[in-house]
């Protein structure tokens, strides 16, 4: 009996190294709530060493809702300016129950389709189903489109329109903070929880 699966397997891992040039578009309050159902916190310099994987990056967005006066948070976001990261960031609005929300799909879809053109591989973390429709015009304007987000908290059919889908979980060993000694990140900042779609997430 033949049996073709190597012959498969290396024509899909050929087309997974030629990612060309990459954007990424991280969605900071989905990311935060996923590494708090993981129990980790998350290396930045690790997470973007990781998103890249040795291809040429164009940029990497960071969008995130903020509290001007929270001077920890400035902190942290300057940090992830001069490390990396281009941030995008909104102003938390607080809601009639007390949660504070500051919601960043349209900065994200509007960066993936304005940059198209610039870019080959688009490296969206997020589960937000929201984001489907973007990623999916993108991928019909020739864009690679890879999703990272922890399974759980994803949308089925955000899965299904991307070109490549990998578990937050399965890498989580290769983004975490190893011990408060090696923290890259000096501000060490967790930002502050709001509620969102019923859950409880940080934003």
């Amino acid at each position: 009996m033949l049996n073709f699966e190597p012959d498969h397997l290396y024509v899909q891992d050929r087309s997974l190294a030629d990612r060309g040039r990459v954007a990424i578009f991280i969605d900071g309050s989905n990311l935060f709530y996923a590494a708090l159902q993981l129990g980790i916190e998350i290396d930045y310099t690790k997470l973007l060493h990781r998103l890249t994987n040795g291809a040429r990056l164009l940029r990497a967005f960071f969008y995130t809702g903020v509290d001007r006066t929270n001077e920890k948070q400035q902190g942290f976001l300057l940090w992830m300016r001069r490390n990396g990261y281009r941030v995008i960031s909104k102003d938390l609005v607080q809601l009639p129950d007390g949660s504070k929300k500051a919601n960043l799909d349209v900065e994200i879809a509007v960066d993936m389709m304005a940059l198209v053109g610039s870019y080959d591989t688009a490296v969206l973390v997020s589960g937000d189903g929201d984001l489907a429709y973007a990623v999916d015009a993108a991928s019909y304007r020739g864009v690679r489109v890879e999703v990272i987000s922890l399974r759980s908290m994803t949308s089925d059919h955000l899965i299904n329109v991307a070109d490549r889908y990998i578990d937050l979980e399965g890498i989580k060993d290769e983004i975490m903070k190893e011990s408060p000694r090696h923290n890259p990140n000096p501000y060490n900042y967790r930002p502050v929880p709001s509620t969102v779609n019923g859950h409880e997430e940080e934003a």
